[in-house]
Order: C-alpha cells, then sequence, then structure tokens
C-alpha cells in the first residue's frame, strides 16, 4: 500500500519537480483548482512590469511595431498550436472562448449551408450549449440544436448535421470524447466538427490534424496557466481557410486594415477568424504559461496527471470509504482527463470547509466535488494530503458548520 512517505519518494524523483517554483504558490495551501484557473507563473509578473513600464509606457504607440504587438495574436497561437497537434498558421489567439465558439459555429454552418442541425453533448460545458441555442434563436428556422448523451453523439449525426460541437473533456466528470471516432463520423456524413479544449489543452497530449478535427476552440486561463480571462484561441484546419467566413469581421480580419477600406476583404488564412484589436498585455502574459509548457513537453505532464489522478482515486477509496461519495469520473486513466470527481450529497460544503483548510478544489451543481491536477505544480505529497483533509472533514461533519452553506457568486 502506498504511503506519504512512498508519496514523498515519487517527487524526489518527479522529472517535472523543478517546475514547481516557476509558480507563485501560497505557502500551506494544495490547489486542486487549476483546471478552473491556472497558478500564476512568476516569469509572468516580471512580464507584465515590462509590457506596461516599457513597452507601453516608454514605447508608446511605437510598440505596434518595435515591440512585435500586431504579431501577438499569431506568436501566441503558434505556441499553442505545439501543444494541441496544428500547425502554426492553423491557431490564432484571440477573444473568448464564447466569442470564437460563436464565430465558428457561425462559420461552420456557412459552409454547410444546406444542413441545419448543431449537435451538441446534452452535458456540454453551459456556455457552449448558450451559444449554440443563441445562434439558433437569432437564426430561427434555420437552425436546429440537437441533444444527445455522450454515448449517443455519432448515432445523432445525420444527413441535416451540419456541425457537431463538442467539449473535448467533460466539465464535471473529466470523460474524454473520442475526438478522432467522432470526428471521423462526422466527416463520413458530411458534416464539420468543432472541440472546446479549455479542459484538455495544456494538460493532454492532443493531436487535432491527426484526429480529423475541423475547427475548434479553447481558454487561455486554465492549464495554459495565462490568468484570469486570459485571451482564447481558436483553430480552423488548413484545408478550411480559403471557404470559411466569420460573421465578426472586424478590421484585423481584414486584408489590409491600415488600408482603411470602405469594404470587407478577408485577409488570407487563420488572420480572417481576427476581429478586434489584441489585448496586447493579456497576450504577453499567456505566452509566459505557454513558455513553461513547451520546456516541461506533453507526454511528460500526462504521464504525472495520470498518476496522481490514480492516487488521488486510490486514497480516497481508502480514507473516505463509508462517507457515501460516488465516484463520477471514467477509472480508465485513457478517458480521464486531468481531474477526478466525486458526486456527495453534501458536497458543497464539504469544498467550503476543505478550503478553510487550504486544499482548494471547486464545487459544481448539483452535487459535484471538483479536483483538478495540474502537474506542472502539483506533486504527489500534495495529492495525499488533500484526501487526508477530506477525510477528515468528513469523519467530523465539518461541512455542517452554517458558514460553508453560504455560496458566493462564484463556487
Amino acid at each position: 500500500m502506498t504511503t506519504r512517505e512512498d508519496c514523498a519518494a515519487l517527487d524526489a524523483r518527479d522529472p517535472l519537480a523543478n517546475f514547481r517554483a516557476r509558480f507563485a504558490l501560497p505557502e500551506g495551501v494544495i490547489y486542486l483548482d487549476g483546471n478552473s484557473l491556472g497558478a500564476l507563473p512568476l516569469a509572468a509578473a516580471e512580464r507584465a512590469r515590462d509590457v506596461i513600464g516599457e513597452e507601453w509606457g516608454d514605447g508608446l504607440i511605437r510598440s505596434w511595431n518595435e515591440a512585435g504587438w500586431m504579431d501577438l495574436p499569431f506568436k501566441v497561437g503558434a505556441r499553442i498550436a505545439v501543444l494541441i497537434g496544428a500547425e502554426a498558421g492553423e491557431v490564432v489567439a484571440c477573444d473568448s472562448t464564447s466569442v470564437n465558439l460563436f464565430k465558428l459555429l457561425a462559420a461552420a454552418l456557412a459552409l454547410r449551408p444546406k444542413r441545419h442541425v448543431v449537435v451538441t453533448d446534452s452535458d456540454n460545458f453551459p456556455t457552449d450549449n448558450y451559444i449554440a441555442e443563441g445562434i439558433g434563436e437569432f437564426l430561427g428556422p434555420r437552425v436546429e440544436r440537437r441533444l444527445a448523451s455522450a454515448d449517443e453523439i455519432i448515432d445523432a449525426i445525420d444527413g441535416d448535421t451540419a456541425v457537431v460541437s463538442l467539449t473535448h473533456v467533460d466539465y464535471r466528470t473529466g470523460r474524454i470524447h473520442d475526438m478522432a471516432a467522432i470526428s471521423a463520423a462526422a466527416a463520413a456524413r458530411g458534416a464539420l466538427s468543432l472541440w472546446d479544449l479549455s479542459h484538455s489543452a495544456g494538460a493532454l497530449a492532443l493531436d487535432l490534424n491527426g484526429s480529423g478535427a475541423d475547427l475548434a476552440v479553447g481558454c487561455g486561463y486554465k492549464y495554459l496557466n495565462g490568468g484570469p480571462g486570459a485571451p482564447a484561441y481558436l483553430f480552423v484546419a488548413e484545408r478550411h481557410h480559403a471557404a470559411i467566413r466569420q460573421p465578426l469581421s472586424g478590421w484585423m480580419g481584414h486584408a489590409a486594415p491600415f488600408d482603411f477600406s470602405p469594404r470587407f476583404r478577408p485577409a488570407p488564412g487563420i488572420q480572417r477568424m481576427l476581429s478586434g484589436t489584441p489585448p496586447v498585455i493579456a497576450l504577453a502574459l499567456l505566452e509566459c504559461g505557454l513558455d513553461i509548457l513547451s520546456e516541461a513537453g506533453m507526454a511528460a505532464l500526462r504521464a504525472k496527471s495520470v498518476a496522481l489522478g490514480e492516487l488521488f482515486m486510490a486514497r480516497i477509496e481508502a480514507r473516505c470509504a463509508g462517507h457515501g461519495l460516488e465516484l463520477l469520473s471514467p477509472r480508465d486513466s485513457a478517458q480521464r482527463g486531468s481531474q477526478v470527481s466525486y458526486a456527495y450529497e453534501n458536497g458543497y460544503g464539504a469544498v467550503q470547509a476543505l478550503i478553510a483548510r487550504g486544499v482548494i478544489g471547486d464545487f459544481r451543481q448539483p452535487d459535484v466535488m471538483r479536483f483538478g491536477l495540474a502537474p506542472l505544480y502539483l506533486r504527489h505529497v500534495d495529492v495525499w494530503d488533500a484526501a487526508e483533509a477530506l477525510g477528515e472533514v468528513l469523519d467530523g461533519e465539518e461541512w455542517r458548520r452554517h458558514a460553508y452553506g453560504e455560496k458566493g457568486a462564484v463556487t
């Protein structure tokens, strides 16, 4: 049976151990919420001082050229492309995940004008379904949103399907959709596939091109460690570049933005997916998190993620037996992202009691305790100690305390 001493020994041999020191982690805190907001890279704080004080403060508007601000969406996009199995010219960093999803859903419907169905998971991340619902309401009978359970997605694709839009890793359970199989099924029936990578990029080894994906979006603030509200990104497979159009035809997507032409002329390639002015400071900070991920390598990160998940589940089963926890995440690591989730009747209060102890996870309705396992800075002893803390919370019924039942704006 694994002991805490065994965990410490694993940490001593961990090839990723040194990366922990490159993050600002509060003393006495075990952070199990990197799947919701990644930790602060120390380099990002220094980069912020440079881009604000020197590039903006001293360079002023000259920095659009001299500091390469105009190139940041493509430069950062190329760094993300390496992590998700895409080519540099297929990814651009811009806007938010929701805005990018709207752009790509609308573009996908335009690429398949004789089709009207958007197939999506009934348990998809809410904003993804909200955007699909909103497009349907905006365009009226032109669009039908077809909901299917995770196991019924392929069967739901038919000759009316324009696009299959899914979150690659389920935000509640961590279950991984089979990207290659679903993308192939969509292509075989003449539809497109659109993937939300927000809960997988930076934690799983991805291969968008090898999996036959057509389109993808993702956020920059979870496993990519870009900071709260960090810019998102989008992917368009090169085979669609000549034909794709997006609805937010802003000046940065123009072939010659500074010609100030009265009519829109889409830029070639991925640039046409841009809309407004790049968020320079936020893009610069996001690049710092990408530097660390690229250095660590996705194969090593995924291997550690799997090991942490196996350890956490085993220790929870040993330490928290008899308390009525239900494992929601797949036990098979090949089907599980970098999180472990449990259903528990008093889950919200239990998570708040853990946070009060310095063990930070999060809660999702209706009863889901969610624990993210960010392998860049999480140790095996952290996982052991977190399971022990949860056992103590449940043993002492600490969730009963009144303060732990009061829900904040963010859970």
